[in-house]
């Protein structure tokens, strides 16, 4: 029904006829197409901002996570901050072996040159990123377990903190790669930069809505002596219940980009087999 309401911007009517040039009246097809290209990608990106909302977890809650446990290895004390290390290594590891094992052993077992789709590996973006949040959640249930009474950290290790550094990174190589890949990929031409800006706007997003998911949950969960899940003092706190929370909503929403991807329909606006024949509809108008 969109596709066909749009199709009448390139309609000529009789109203038109005298005024052809005024392109806020008429459009050409390839414009009509372009707008078309880019209505269908909005969905898609619409699901990725809960994955930018894990995403930001890291530089936030997992500090501050952090920040309450054990930092002593051996002689050293580790700062929280610098956790993000293990996601910088499992980002330049798995990059690797997406490169060099998962795109080799894909294009062998299903022919499919490239490994998988964009949407695939945006798929699988999201479902780590949920894992992420698991992993999150089971060491903040771990940690709270070990808390130490009248002390601001607990006894748990911050090495705990690992698997869900690793997992952020994993994620990050196949949600954000594929991001870029897929909407500058999918782009018309005369537009290549809008489709970086989706990226850019998703990552965005996700920082606003992370806000807005906290102070949503604390206004629901702060009722008189109970401090909420996410307190000054995390001790007395339930952060662990808005990992689980995150890990839901990433759940709720790989089952609506599941929809999404199967509904997108790839649109090329200039294939070198088409080009010529597209420039000649520059100046053509639905009749």
């Amino acid at each position: 029904m969109l596709s066909r309401f749009m199709d009448k911007a390139a309609t000529i009517t009789e109203k038109d006829r005298n005024d052809l040039k005024n392109h806020w009246r008429l459009c050409t097809i390839t414009q009509v197409e372009e707008a078309k290209c880019v209505m269908r990608m909005l969905p898609v990106w619409l699901c990725t901002i809960i994955y930018s909302v894990v995403f930001t977890q890291m530089a936030s809650l997992f500090v501050e996570q952090g920040d309450v446990m054990n930092n002593k290895v051996g002689k050293f004390h580790l700062p929280a901050a610098t956790m993000s290390v293990f996601d910088i290594c499992s980002v330049l590891l798995c990059t690797g072996l997406y490169r060099y094992v998962l795109i080799p052993l894909v294009a062998k077992l299903c022919g499919f040159p490239r490994g998988i789709t964009e949407l695939q590996r945006m798929g699988v973006g999201l479902i780590i990123g949920m894992l992420s949040m698991v992993a999150a959640g089971v060491t903040e249930f771990a940690r709270l377990k070990q808390v130490i009474p009248g002390e601001k950290a607990s006894s748990l290790s911050i090495l705990w903190q690992i698997p869900q550094y690793v997992l952020v990174g994993a994620s990050e190589v196949f949600m954000y790669v594929g991001q870029l890949e897929f909407f500058n990929g999918q782009a018309p031409d005369g537009i290549k930069s809008f489709g970086s800006s989706l990226c850019m706007a998703s990552i965005s997003l996700g920082n606003y809505v992370s806000s807005m998911l906290v102070y949503m949950v604390m206004a629901v969960t702060v009722r008189g002596e109970n401090p909420g899940w996410i307190p000054n003092n995390l001790n007395v706190g339930h952060m662990d219940r808005f990992f689980f929370l995150l890990a839901i909503l990433a759940a709720l929403d790989f089952v609506l980009y599941l929809f999404c991807a199967r509904w997108y329909k790839s649109i090329r606006i200039e294939e070198e087999g088409d080009k010529k024949n597209l420039e000649d509809q520059e100046n053509i108008s639905i009749v």
